[in-house]
């Protein structure tokens, strides 16, 4: 009996001693996102999950659909295919569409900036529509460039049926898919120009002045929320993919199905109080830093650089000691010239002991040319005479 009562005092004791605020943070995060049919928080620069309720399950993404979008634009702006003020002509399949509108007339002219704004800040499905046929030729092709992209992720829950999310068979995503979406259209870091207004107008000054108001609220009231997209219709319910930047952390946090706008709005702002107050970022590198030289004869400038996409960061739990990281450069491949900003070729892995922690995609940090008949007869006489000029 004697020993019962000792074995018994000691398992008090051990109890006691665990720490409360491991406890208090299991329990929060239990009750994190209660509301929603599914929600994940993941953190951007180093694409590591916080959270995950159902992350992988399909539902309709509603307007979140635009994340894709938003993302072949910037792309096709990045890549020089389109610019801010190319005029783009409203189609009257465009001015048709119904829903969250910008309310285009049909042969309307419209420049890319301002229609980028009525996506990002207004939800407008007639916008979209008319992006997706000037960069596409088509709706239909568009489509399928945005399922390629889904390919090019590696995302396996997502298939979509037109630019706008739109009720349609067929048309699914994931909490886990959209965070993946989300973050690489953060990759572009012009975007959040855009998905950060809460307030601006369309063809101002003019008889046919056009209020915009953000559809997420959250601008307003969440400190460093910069986007991105909300969603919502009858069968999605209310959805909203939501980004928000302190110190070097920048969380994504997703919810789906919420029943009430303000469910969905205070299941995101949970998810980013826990992430902000269980995690701290540690910065390895910048996005400037060159973590590769590699030279070619035939190429102007003779030595690319290569840099990574982003800010490589790792997360750890505060109050916990710093690990050691590793970071090596992996997989470069030879690439034909020319070559452009931003290509990949390579990555940076980063380790901790035997743990692959993170991935960050190498890309070369400006373009390189084809050397002219010139350059590379100078570049040859030089390494054959040994003579540094002439």
């Amino acid at each position: 009996m004697k020993r019962l009562l000792n074995l018994l005092l000691i398992t008090c004791i051990v109890f006691t001693l665990i720490p409360t605020t491991l406890v208090h943070a299991q329990d929060t995060k239990k009750s994190l996102a209660s509301n929603a049919s599914s929600a994940i928080l993941m953190e951007k620069n180093s694409g590591m999950t916080l959270f995950d309720k159902n992350a992988n399950k399909e539902l309709p993404p509603a307007s979140m659909t635009k994340i894709m979008t938003m993302l072949l634009i910037m792309e096709a702006l990045e890549k020089g295919r389109l610019q801010l003020d190319d005029m783009v002509r409203v189609s009257e399949h465009a001015a048709s569409m119904g829903g969250s509108q910008i309310f285009l007339e049909a042969g309307e002219e419209m420049a890319v900036e301002d229609l980028l704004k009525g996506i990002a800040v207004a939800s407008g499905n007639d916008a979209s529509v008319a992006m997706a046929e000037h960069l596409a030729g088509s709706e239909e092709e568009f489509v399928d460039r945005m399922n390629q992209k889904v390919k090019d992720l590696g995302l396996k829950h997502t298939n979509f049926k037109n630019p706008t999310g739109l009720p349609a068979d067929d048309h699914y995503s994931t909490a886990h898919d959209m965070a993946v979406m989300a973050r690489e259209l953060l990759l572009h870091d012009g975007i959040t120009k855009y998905t950060s207004l809460y307030e601006d107008y369309l063809r101002k000054g003019t008889e046919d002045e056009f209020w915009l108001v953000n559809t997420n609220k959250l601008l307003k009231t969440y400190p460093g929320m910069d986007g991105l997209k909300t969603g919502f219709t009858q069968k999605a319910k209310y959805c909203l993919t939501a980004s928000a930047k302190k110190d070097d952390l920048h969380m994504i946090a997703v919810v789906m199905g919420a029943e009430k706008p303000n469910e969905r709005n205070q299941a995101v702002a949970s998810l980013l109080d826990y992430g902000f107050s269980q995690y701290e970022g540690v910065k390895l590198h910048s996005k400037d830093d060159v973590m590769k030289v590699r030279k070619n004869i035939r190429g102007t400038p003779m030595e690319l650089k290569l840099v990574p996409e982003k800010d490589v960061v790792v997360l750890k739990r505060k109050n916990e000691e710093k690990s050691k990281y590793e970071a090596k450069v992996t997989g470069v491949k030879d690439a034909e010239l020319p070559i452009n900003k931003g290509d990949h070729l390579g990555w940076l892995t980063v380790t901790k002991g035997n743990e692959e922690v993170t991935r960050v995609r190498l890309e070369a940090q400006e373009p390189v040319k084809q050397a002219s008949f010139i350059q590379l007869w100078e570049r040859t006489f030089r390494n054959l005479t040994g003579i540094e000029k002439f």
